[in-house]
């Protein structure tokens, strides 16, 4: 599909239909997300797929009304890495040699770049980055989902802490970013078929 008119046809879901999606798609969409940029390529937090209506249930009281957390195939949760520090970097250092069959010491230098600019950041600072990579993989997820025709509904609106307390993410070293309903739209979604409004090109966008 053309990604303009991917883009065009994408939109925030107000109520989604009970089919479910494939175990595939999601696995698709969410390695999608897996492969998406981030700062220096640390990736500093986890994806949290989450398919129990049980569990969503439990969820909704702490979203605000926001039905469609339970009534959405499945729900997913950007959650940031609480602790970053050198082994944020170590982290991605064993992935590197993993991945490339080469040794740390040919990327040294720029090891040592990372840990001094993680290191020059206060906590606060630490954790609004590590939100900020979460937000770039959100972006990718939701552009992969219009790619393949599939609906969805990111969310920041929700009580992060209770989130946290039911899913145990403080045991895992985690706070919640954000969430994305995923699913199809219901027949029943008057907002899907509204044009979408945006600003314009050239209200947007300054050349320099």
């Amino acid at each position: 599909m053309d990604i303009h008119k991917a883009l065009d046809w994408r939109y925030a879901v107000r109520e989604f239909s009970p089919e479910k999606l494939s175990g595939h798609i999601v696995e698709t969409l969410v390695d999608a997300a897996r492969k998406s940029a981030s700062s220096y390529g640390l990736q500093p937090y986890k994806i949290l797929v989450l398919e129990s209506k049980s569990l969503r249930q439990d969820l909704l009281p702490y979203s605000y009304g926001q039905q469609k957390v339970v009534d959405c195939s499945h729900l997913i949760v950007f959650a940031a890495h609480t602790n970053i520090g050198d082994h944020t970097v170590d982290r991605y250092v064993t992935q590197f040699e993993k991945t490339r069959g080469v040794p740390a010491a040919e990327i040294s230098g720029y090891v040592t770049h990372m840990k001094e600019a993680l290191a020059s950041k206060s906590q606060a600072e630490k954790q609004a980055w590590a939100h900020q990579q979460a937000y770039i993989a959100l972006g990718t997820l939701l552009t992969a989902a219009a790619s393949m025709r599939i609906d969805s509904c990111p969310m920041t609106g929700f009580d992060h802490n209770a989130y946290d307390d039911v899913l145990g993410l403080a045991n895992l070293g985690l706070e919640s970013s954000a969430i994305v309903a995923l699913g199809y739209r219901s027949a029943r979604d008057r907002s899907s078929g509204l044009p979408k409004v945006r600003f314009d090109y050239d209200d947007l966008v300054i050349r320099m």
